[in-house]
Formats: C-alpha cells, sequence, structure tokens
C-alpha cells in the first residue's frame, strides 16, 4: 500500500514479487531450490512456513515453466505409468528418448489408452507434431498399444527388455508365493530368486538355489526359465535374436508342461508370444534400455520429495522439478 498526492492511499504491484504473492522472487526461488533437493514436509519446516503455502508456490512455477517447454524437436518417447496413492491411483509418464538429462516431458493421472492422447494434445500445444514421432518404447500393456496405432500412426512401437524380465521375475515370485503354500521353502530363497544369475549372492541364497533344485520345486524352474532370457537378449543382431526368441517359447514351454503351479510364467510367455514383433524391434532401435529403466529412479525420488502429498498433482509436479527440462524456464518465470 502506498500513499499517493493525488490519488491518496492505492495499492500497487512490486517488481520484487509476482502478483497475489506474500513471498519475494528471491524467497520463491530458494523455496523452490530446496524443494528439488529434500522432501516438501521438510523443507517447510525449514522455511517456517505450512506445507500448502509451499505446495502452492511449486504448483504455479512448475505450471507455467511446463507451458512454455518447446517439444517441436520430438521424435520418440518412452512411457510407464507408477502407482501414485492408495486403492490403484496411477500416474503415467512420458521421456524423450532424445533426451539425456532431464528426460520428463509430460505425465498425467490415471494409465491406459486415454494417456496417449492427453499426451497428443500436449505435444501439439508445445509445438510438437503426432506424425513426426517415429518411436514409441512401452511395456507390453494392451492400452499402451492400442494408444500408440490410434495417435501416432507413423510410429514404431519397441517393447523395452525391462519390461520382457519385469513379466518373469513376477511371474518366479508368484510360483514361489503358491508353492510356498504346500511346501516348506528355504529362507533365503525370496530374495535368492528376486536376483539374475550373475548377481552378488550371500552364503545363505546360494544354499536356497541349489536346496529349490535338489527339492525339484517348480519355482526353479521358474527361475531357470527367467534366466534363460539373458541369452536372448546378448543376440547380436534382429535375426539372431529371433531365433533365440523361438528357441526359447519352446524350451520354456517344454518344461512347464500342464503344470498348474506354473501358470504365471505361462502367462508370461503368451504376453512374449502376443507381442513378440515388438519385443524384436528392440533390436532395430537407437534407444538404450537404461532410459526406461531410470524412470524408475525417477519416480522413487519423487515420491520421497513428495511425501505428504495431498493429490496428483503435487505428485506430478516434484516428477516436474525433477526431472523435466525446465530448470531455464524455472528462472526467468
Amino acid at each position: 500500500r502506498v500513499r499517493c498526492p493525488q490519488h491518496d492511499v492505492r495499492r500497487v504491484e512490486v517488481p520484487w514479487a509476482r502478483k497475489g504473492s506474500k513471498f519475494t522472487l528471491l524467497f520463491e526461488q530458494a523455496a523452490l531450490v530446496l524443494a528439488r533437493e529434500m522432501p516438501v514436509l521438510t523443507t517447510a519446516r525449514i522455511l517456517e512456513m505450512t506445507d500448502k503455502k509451499l505446495w502452492r508456490i511449486v504448483l504455479h512455477y512448475v505450471k507455467a515453466a511446463m507451458t512454455r517447454l518447446d517439444l517441436s524437436t520430438l521424435k520418440a518417447f518412452a512411457l510407464d505409468e507408477t502407482k501414485a496413492r492408495k486403492r490403484h491411483r496411477y500416474v503415467t509418464v512420458f521421456i524423450d528418448l532424445d533426451r539425456k538429462e532431464r528426460p520428463v516431458v509430460f505425465a498425467v493421472p490415471g494409465k491406459g489408452k486415454a494417456t496417449l492422447k492427453a499426451f497428443k494434445d500436449h505435444l501439439i500445444a508445445r509445438g510438437g507434431r503426432a506424425e513426426n514421432v517415429v518411436e514409441v518404447v512401452s511395456d507390453m500393456s494392451g492400452a499402451f498399444i492400442a494408444g500408440v496405432k490410434t495417435h501416432f500412426t507413423n510410429s514404431a512401437q519397441t517393447v523395452d527388455w525391462f519390461h520382457v524380465v519385469q513379466a518373469f521375475t513376477n511371474a518366479v515370485k508368484d510360483v514361489r508365493l503358491a508353492e510356498a503354500k504346500e511346501t516348506s521353502m528355504p529362507k533365503a530363497a525370496r530374495w535368492a530368486t528376486l536376483k539374475n544369475a550373475e548377481g552378488s549372492f550371500t552364503e545363505a541364497q546360494v544354499a536356497a538355489l541349489n536346496e529349490l533344485v535338489t527339492m525339484d520345486l517348480e519355482t526353479a524352474k521358474a527361475w531357470r526359465i527367467k534366466e534363460m532370457l539373458r541369452w536372448v537378449r546378448r543376440a547380436e543382431s534382429k535375426q539372431a535374436a529371433k531365433w533365440r526368441l523361438t528357441r526359447f517359447v519352446n524350451e520354456a514351454r517344454s518344461l512347464i508342461a500342464d503344470i498348474d503351479l506354473l501358470k504365471p510364467v505361462r502367462t508370461a510367455l503368451n504376453t512374449v508370444t502376443r507381442h513378440r514383433d515388438a519385443i524384436l524391434a528392440r533390436w532395430d532401435s537407437g534407444h538404450s534400455n537404461a532410459r526406461i529403466e531410470a524412470l524408475n529412479g525417477i519416480f522413487q525420488a519423487a515420491k520421497c520429495r513428495a511425501r505428504g502429498y495431498r493429490n496428483d498433482d503435487t505428485f506430478i509436479s516434484i516428477i516436474y522439478l525433477l526431472a523435466a527440462p525446465i530448470q531455464h524456464l524455472l528462472k526467468s518465470t
């Protein structure tokens, strides 16, 4: 509030604070820096403010920066979903596969085909074109694949190897849990079967694997089938990979036969067979498997920073703050 000799008392905007904010621009920038490095609740306590006020600052600047994001050169992207909250609440995250640092370009509540439509709208609004996208990398979700076919018609679809291994890792876990209800399992079997054969095992885990084999348990067969994937992945050409994948499926089917406990492995094999072409497209792709695996690190970091977050918007804002290419935009917003 200022007093003017001509107009009496008036309210004017000051150059060191944005309109409607009770904090200076410098303070808000400091708050953003802290929010990137530690949980929001911790940041709020350090700044002696409520988490609601801090979330308002974060949401304002992140939204403004994401609005100005330029996606005109985007030609390949990957997507994956993560559980945001309890009761099956998910967020789907999209990354630019050609961006080495801070690759996240979009995140939206939910999962499935609708998220691809939302990303297409987001892409167009920021200078991109759906017809310019030449490759999309995802898991083996039918909804994701259908969404790509509908909204990104010029792109090749690739199923990332990370998700292939994940399908069989989950199958091994399901077999172990089912078999544990019928048979006493070695104590270290849980962690031993989660590791790959080239991993670092404790003595107890090695003993557990040997005991699984000696007892001729179905969990040992499931783990062996999962490990056979490594041989497929090492193929040096698409043609070799095609032959190895066929051999893998045939041998795995002969191992599981009609054994009820191995039904999860049978389901994983059917999924791989159904998406065979998209899996083999991995050998034509120039993008690293590590880009998709890096998404999990982003998800975990975001959940740590947003501990105590109130809704999907705040969780998504933290994902953007940590991993979207908006650092220079935040400073100029």
